[in-house]
């Protein structure tokens, strides 16, 4: 798998965040939702489904990292991603505790 990196901004469908993409960027940082755009690997958006992705739980990756699981509401793929910097803690909290 070969990530990709694309550079888009745009606008969380589920919030409505104007998010500015970095290149790397694919959830909203103010609430965590994704969209099933790519397929085979990050960056590919080679995705037909375009279903809205929400966290859905936190994992502890390598080094204790916090991991942010996305499942699709529209075909139930999960997808992983480490939390941005930019992430709201309170969002990130939230789905840590199952809000």
């Amino acid at each position: 798998m070969v990530f990709r990196r694309v550079v888009e901004d745009f606008v969380c469908e589920k919030c409505g965040a104007a998010v500015s993409g970095g290149g790397y960027t694919n959830h909203c940082p103010r609430c965590l939702t994704s969209k099933h755009v790519d397929d085979k690997g990050p960056g590919d958006r080679a995705s037909k489904c375009g279903g809205l992705m929400p966290a859905v739980a936190i994992e502890a990756g390598k080094g204790g990292a916090a991991v942010i699981v996305h499942r699709c509401q529209r075909c139930d793929a999960v997808r992983r991603c480490g939390r941005a910097p930019n992430d709201s803690d309170e969002a990130v909290l939230a789905v840590a505790g199952g809000a």
